[in-house]
């Protein structure tokens, strides 16, 4: 049925772009539908530096925008066309929308993947809605605002470069990129895309596995009508294995299915079951969906972390997920099972997805590869009452859209105390325990670090420590005591613990350390590239101290993983194991060779 949509959706704009169509792949592969058409590919563009769009209705206007972006990639970014990296904070779009003829009757739904940072969308003119929060999704059923004939989408985006209690992540607020910041990602930056279903639709669904074989689902519909129910069907290899049905109640459904013979998703064997839902009225079938899901439990117990009730060593890659081409934006779906791919080569099992909400896609090959996957989300850096109100909306979506995925092994919501930048405060000090709390209600069933890497509070359930130690020498005399009966945890940056608190007991995660830059000859790179402790300049000298700290780390045996930065250089920083274009600098083998000595 995929294949057969995705034909379809060629034959439909093989004659209106000149160009392939950009990202064509299904935007959301654990909510799919069979009719779908993506809106990537020219959208019409305008800077609106003087914020006037509003006031002269812009939204109704006739007038062509001058310019012409290709989605999703954002303005600043060389595959978008446009290729502008200064600072506009308002930016408009607008393209037609030729809605099939086959859809007729259908409810239509317009889905954004992400748009940074406010979104407020029309449809014809007619206001369909708006969205807060640049890296989580959005839709609106614009069924009841479309004309017969052409329609047109248009899409005003706000993203101020400047304000710091916004969540953004790496975008730097200063016009160039400098130190750890990089180029901003403003406006669409994600896919595109319309979907068709029946008068009611299903808006998102829970999955909840046990290694029993015990299924939980919980649905919610997005237009809730009388006398209908749900219907599951769980599929392995094509054969099915269970399916049942629940009654729809004010908008929600409730079923467990039971599969025997669970198979569960490991690292070597990542097995995952296909599901259908249909929503039905009798016998009529009023809206269907695709998923899947893994058998897959997490847990920290007894001091280490456990995959499916065994231990197991983290062995993290830090993936700051950017590309030279297309910034936050993925180039192509190709482009993040490589990077997924090369982590594997070199022997990690897992990535934090740094200061981002990945991608759907992402986690999408992470759970066909078997690759853990850290969740975190972008922060702001500075603290007030409305910083923290955007901060807990848009954390509730991200938790609430990677829910299902079985890479996604732990929660992070505040790194390095980004956004709580002062925390002898007792009220930056509650957000950091509201975060944790929080998160656990939203799951319970995943680990939770409530500020990664240094002023800890009294909630995580791994204590993480960001060291950049130079050597292993002074790695391994700093915490060769760590976890010892009345051993102190070392300070490293800033203090270890906010004022007031003590360690809590939970297992030691070494959540960054490494940074060894080096630059292969003939690499393209900014003057002022820089890399932790310097710039090595021999790939031997850099494996070197990377072998000394990898040697350090296998003789203390408290940390229960760790996660080196970084898998890519990201324009000034040079501190990758490949380069900024993906090329490796080292053999993949000597980098697995280390990972492998850590079980």
């Amino acid at each position: 049925m995929r294949a057969i949509a995705y034909a379809i959706l060629l034959i439909l704009h093989s004659s209106s772009f000149a160009q392939p169509l950009p990202r064509p792949e299904y935007p959301q592969p654990q909510f799919q539908r069979s009719r779908w058409l993506s809106l990537n590919g020219p959208w019409e563009f305008e800077f609106d530096d003087n914020n006037h769009g509003l006031s002269q209705n812009w939204a109704a206007s006739i007038r062509k925008f001058s310019k012409t972006i290709t989605v999703p990639f954002c303005f600043e970014s060389p595959n978008s066309g446009i290729h502008d990296t200064s600072f506009h904070p308002w930016v408009w779009y607008r393209r037609s929308l030729n809605i099939p003829a086959d859809w007729k009757g259908q409810r239509i739904l317009l889905h954004f993947g992400a748009v940074d940072y406010r979104a407020t969308v029309w449809i014809n003119g007619k206001l369909a809605g708006s969205h807060e929060g640049g890296g989580t999704p959005f839709k609106f059923d614009i069924t009841d605002l479309l004309s017969t004939g052409p329609n047109n989408v248009t899409l005003r985006a706000e993203d101020p470069p400047t304000d710091r209690t916004i969540p953004r992540g790496k975008q730097y607020w200063q016009p160039k990129s400098r130190g750890i910041f990089y180029t901003r990602t403003s406006g669409i930056w994600q896919p595109v895309w319309l979907e068709a279903t029946g008068s009611s639709y299903l808006d998102r669904v829970r999955i909840t596995p046990s290694l029993t074989g015990q299924v939980r689902f919980e649905a919610r519909l997005g237009r809730e009508e009388p006398a209908l129910d749900l219907h599951a069907t769980i599929s392995h290899n094509g054969v099915e294995v269970a399916a049942g049905s629940a009654r729809i109640l004010h908008g929600a459904a409730h079923m467990e299915l039971r599969v025997p013979n669970p198979v569960q998703w490991t690292l070597t064997a990542p097995t995952l079951y296909d599901i259908t839902f249909q929503l039905r009225r009798q016998n009529q079938t009023v809206d269907t969906v695709e998923s899947y899901f893994g058998f897959r439990t997490v847990a920290v117990e007894n001091g280490r972390f456990l995959l499916n009730g065994r231990p197991t060593y983290v062995k993290m890659v830090l993936d700051q997920g950017y590309w030279p081409e297309s910034l936050l934006t993925p180039p192509s779906d190709e482009a993040m099972k490589f990077d997924i791919e090369a982590s594997k080569k070199m022997g990690f099992n897992g990535a934090r997805k740094h200061q981002k909400i990945e991608d759907p896609r992402f986690l999408y090959w992470a759970d066909k590869l078997g690759f853990l996957v850290s969740g975190e989300m972008a922060n702001a850096y500075e603290f007030d009452a409305p910083y923290v109100d955007r901060f807990t909306r848009e954390w509730i979506e991200a938790v609430e859209r990677d829910y299902n995925h079985p890479s996604i092994v732990m929660w992070v919501p505040i790194n390095e105390s980004w956004g709580t930048p002062n925390l002898r405060d007792p009220q930056q000090q509650n957000h950091l325990r509201a975060n944790y709390w929080l998160t656990k209600s939203l799951d319970p069933t995943r680990p939770v670090i409530e500020n990664d890497g240094w002023e800890h509070v009294d909630v995580m359930d791994l204590f993480t420590i960001h060291d950049y130690a130079a050597t292993g020498a002074r790695l391994y005399e700093k915490y060769k005591d760590l976890g010892k009966p009345g051993a102190r945890i070392p300070d490293n940056g800033r203090a270890i613990f906010a004022p007031g608190f003590t360690y809590n007991g939970s297992p030691f995660f070494l959540s960054e350390f490494g940074g060894i830059a080096y630059i292969p000859p003939g690499t393209n790179v900014p003057p002022e590239s820089w890399g932790y402790s310097g710039v090595e300049k021999t790939p031997e000298a850099a494996l070197a101290r990377l072998t000394g700290l990898y040697d350090a780390i296998a003789r203390i045996p408290a940390f229960i993983g760790l996660c080196y930065t970084q898998i890519t250089d990201v324009e000034q920083e040079v501190n990758g194991l490949l380069t900024y274009d993906r090329k490796y600098k080292f053999d993949p083998a000597a980098i697995k060779a280390l990972n492998d000595r850590l079980q």
